[in-house]
C-alpha cells in the first residue's frame, strides 16, 4: 500500500459541539496520526492518535469532507452524529488527496458489495455483545474493482463537496463520503506513475531529509518534479521559491529575494544578519521554514547565496549549513546565468565557498519529454555544451527556409532582449484593422505591480480581431491546448476571444487565476484571459515554455546559454526557423562546463553506493577488485 493511502500524519484540531452549535471539547495536535481502520463487522473508522493523547475513534457515516483548501494540504470532515468535526491542516497535499481519496473509493465499493445484504439475526446479536472488545485492523489496498466500483458510482452531477446543512440540496446524502470526481480522476497530486524512474529517486531523496541538488537539460521535467516535491512536503513548513518571479508562479511559490528578506544582498552580512533579525515576520519564516526550495538556481548570485546561508544561520541559532534548513536547488547551469550590475563580477552558486557544506547528493534528468525527434536532441545537447560541428551548422542554417506557418498562425519570434519584443508586438497590433478589445486583469487589493512580475498572464491586453496570441496554461491536454500553444483571434463571443489553434481547435478564452505567494506567505490572485500576444517574446520570458511555432534572429545574443534556451523551446525541427545562424553565437561558460565534469564524477561516486540500498551483485564484485588492488598497491 502507498504512503498516504490509509495513513496520514500531520497537525489535526478535533471539535465537539452540543446540538445548540457550541464548542463543548476541542483538542489540538500538532502532530498526529491518522488511520483508516475497520473492526470485525468491516465497519471503517477513522482513527486519530498522539504521544500525548489517548486515541479517538470515529466511524465514518453520517459525515461530510470538505476539501476545498486540499491542495494546501487543509480539509475537515464533519461527523453529523457524533457532533464532531477534524480539522486536517499542515498536510503533504499528496498524501492528503490520495487519504480522502481511499475513504471515498472504498466507501462507495463496501456500499456496492453490502447494498442487497440484510443483517442477520447472528450478526446483530454478536454486535451487540462485542461491547467494547472490538478489535481493528487497518483497511487493506484499493485494489482495481474499488476503482472500478468507484469510477461507476460517479454520476454526471456528481457534487464534488457536500454543501452545509443549511444549504443542503436535495440528493445529498451525507453517508457516502467525500465523493468528488477531483479525488477519482488523475492528476499532479495523486498520479505517481507519471514520473520515471530518475524522477521517483530525487522524490525518494527529498522525503528522505537530504540536501540536493538536481539538474537536466531543458525539457527533462525539472518544473513538474519540483510541483510534485511541493505537494509531497508538509505546506506550513515547506518554502517554495526561485530566482525569477515566472518561476515561482510555476510551482506556487514567491521569489527568493522576497521570502529572504534581506532585498538585494547589499552589505556586509553582519549589516543583512541585523537587517533580517529586527522585522519580526522575515526572522519568523526563517526560524519556521524546514524544507526551503529554490528553482532555477542558475540565476541566483553565488554571492547572494553565501550571504543567504550565513543569514539563515544567524537567524536560526544554528551552525549546521543553512541552519539546519533541507535544501532542495534544481536548475541548470548550461542555461541563464545570473543577472547582476554591469561593474560586479558574475559568481555562480556552485562557486560559493558553502556549496559543497550544503549539498549532500546531486541528480541528474537525462529523459527529454519536450523533443522526441532524436536527432535534434542530439543538436540541443551539442549546442549545450557550446559544441557546434559542421553538420550541426548547417542543419540550423537550412531551418532558415522552412515554411512553418499555417493557416494564418505566424511563427513566434524569439528575442534576446524583452523591449524588442514588447516593440514587435505593440506595432503588428496597431497594423491591424478593427477596433480593438482591452482586457483588464482582477487583481489581489494593490497586488498588481506584484503580480505583473511573479505571472506571466499581463495586468493589461489588447486584442483585436487576426491577432496572433499564445496560451498561457494548460486548460485541456489532449486537444493540445497547453502552454505555449500558438493561435489567432478569429472572433469574440460573450465578451471572450475566441481562438483558433494552430491544431485547428477552437477555444473561447474565459478569464484563468493565477496564484502567487507575497513576502509574508499570503496568497495573491490575478484572473485574466490566459493569453499573450505572440508575434515576438523575450527568450527570458520563455524559460519552461513549449512552442509549437517559432522562429529566432541569434545575432543579438549577449550571455552564455542564451541561444540553446531559445533553441530548446521549440518542439521539433520542422517547427523551428533560425534566420541567421553564426556558430559564434553559441558558447558555454567554462567555468560551468568544468563543474558539470566535477559533477559527473560525482554521480558515478553515487552511483557506486546507491541511497541506502543493498549493492547489487556486480557493483560488489568491483567494490571488491578496488580493495584488492588498492591493497596491492599499498604492499608495493
Amino acid at each position: 500500500m502507498e504512503a498516504g493511502e490509509s495513513f496520514l500524519s500531520c497537525a489535526v484540531t478535533v471539535e465537539w459541539t452540543t446540538t445548540q452549535g457550541s464548542i463543548s471539547r476541542k483538542i489540538h495536535y500538532k502532530t498526529a496520526s491518522l488511520r483508516l481502520i475497520r473492526n470485525e463487522f468491516r465497519e471503517m473508522f477513522l482513527e486519530v492518535t498522539s504521544e500525548k493523547h489517548a486515541a479517538t475513534k470515529l466511524a465514518l457515516k453520517s459525515f461530510n469532507v470538505f476539501k476545498k483548501f486540499m491542495a494546501e494540504g487543509k480539509a475537515s470532515i464533519k461527523f453529523q452524529e457524533a457532533n464532531c468535526t477534524i480539522f486536517i491542516s499542515n498536510a503533504p497535499p499528496t498524501n492528503l488527496v490520495m487519504f480522502l481519496r481511499t475513504i471515498f473509493v472504498k466507501m462507495t465499493s463496501d456500499k456496492e458489495q453490502t447494498a442487497n445484504k440484510t443483517p442477520t439475526k447472528q450478526s446483530m446479536r454478536a454486535k451487540l455483545l462485542s461491547g467494547k472488545s472490538q478489535s481493528f485492523d487497518e483497511i487493506s489496498p484499493v485494489t482495481v474493482a474499488d476503482i472500478h466500483i468507484a469510477k461507476s458510482k460517479i454520476s454526471k452531477s456528481t457534487i464534488t463537496t457536500p454543501s452545509p446543512p443549511s444549504k443542503k440540496r436535495k440528493n445529498d446524502d451525507p453517508s457516502r463520503g467525500p465523493a468528488p470526481k477531483k479525488l477519482y480522476s488523475p492528476s499532479p497530486l495523486t498520479t505517481t506513475n507519471s514520473l520515471n524512474s530518475e524522477q521517483q529517486r530525487v522524490l525518494e531523496a527529498c522525503l528522505g531529509g537530504k540536501n540536493i541538488f538536481f539538474t537536466g537539460s531543458a525539457g527533462t521535467g525539472k518544473s513538474f518534479l519540483l510541483k510534485r516535491i511541493v505537494a509531497a512536503l508538509p505546506p506550513d513548513v515547506t518554502m517554495p521559491t526561485a530566482s525569477t518571479g515566472v518561476a515561482a508562479c510555476h510551482i506556487g511559490g514567491t521569489t527568493l529575494h522576497a521570502f529572504a528578506g534581506i532585498g538585494d544582498g547589499s552589505g556586509s552580512i553582519e549589516n543583512l544578519c541585523e537587517r533580517a533579525t529586527k522585522i519580526p515576520l522575515v526572522a519568523q519564516k526563517w526560524r519556521k521554514c524546514k524544507h526551503l526550495i529554490i528553482d532555477e538556481i542558475s540565476m541566483v548570485d553565488g554571492i547572494f547565496f553565501e550571504k543567504l546561508e550565513a543569514v539563515a544561520r544567524h537567524i536560526r541559532k544554528n551552525d549546521k549549513p543553512f541552519g539546519g534548513i533541507q535544501l532542495i536547488l534544481c536548475g541548470d547551469f548550461l542555461q541563464l546565468p545570473p543577472v547582476v550590475d554591469k561593474n560586479k563580477q558574475k559568481r555562480f552558486c556552485f562557486q560559493s565557498h558553502c556549496w559543497d557544506k550544503c549539498i549532500e547528493l546531486c541528480f541528474e534528468l537525462k529523459q527529454v519529454h519536450r523533443q522526441t525527434d532524436q536527432e535534434f536532441i542530439s543538436i540541443l545537447n551539442s549546442i549545450r555544451i557550446g559544441r557546434v560541428t559542421k553538420e550541426i551548422s548547417d542543419r540550423l542554417t537550412r531551418t532558415a527556409r522552412q515554411k512553418i506557418e499555417a493557416d494564418g498562425i505566424l511563427a513566434t519570434r524569439l528575442c534576446s532582449h524583452t523591449n524588442d519584443s514588447k516593440m514587435i508586438n505593440e506595432s503588428k497590433l496597431i497594423a491591424l484593422d478593427g477596433e480593438g478589445k482591452l482586457f483588464t486583469s482582477q487583481d489581489s487589493d494593490n497586488a498588481t505591480t506584484l503580480l505583473d512580475m511573479q505571472t506571466i498572464a499581463p495586468s493589461k491586453l489588447m486584442l483585436k480581431i487576426g491577432a496572433q496570441v499564445m496560451l498561457l496554461k494548460n486548460i485541456n491536454v489532449n486537444s493540445g491546448l497547453v502552454n505555449g500553444a500558438r493561435g489567432i483571434v478569429v472572433r469574440f463571443e460573450e465578451g471572450f476571444p475566441v481562438v483558433r489553434f494552430k491544431n485547428k481547435k477552437e477555444y473561447i478564452a474565459r478569464t484563468e487565476r493565477w496564484y502567487v505567494k507575497n513576502s509574508n506567505g499570503t496568497l495573491l490572485c490575478r484572473r485574466q484571459v490566459p493569453l499573450s500576444l505572440a508575434w515576438a517574446f523575450s527568450i527570458h520570458k520563455s524559460q519552461g515554455l513549449t512552442l509549437d511555432c517559432v522562429e529566432m534572429s541569434l545575432s543579438k545574443i549577449f550571455e552564455a546559454g542564451q541561444a540553446y534556451v531559445a533553441l530548446s523551446r521549440a518542439q521539433s525541427l520542422d517547427s523551428l526557423r533560425v534566420l541567421d545562424f553564426d556558430s559564434r553565437h553559441v558558447w558555454a561558460n567554462p567555468d560551468v562546463l568544468e563543474f558539470y565534469q566535477r559533477f559527473r564524477r560525482r554521480l558515478q561516486q553515487m552511483e557506486i553506493v546507491p541511497l541506502g540500498r543493498p549493492l547489487p551483485e556486480k557493483a560488489t564484485k568491483k567494490l571488491k577488485l578496488r580493495d584488492i588492488l588498492e591493497k596491492q598497491l599499498r604492499r608495493k
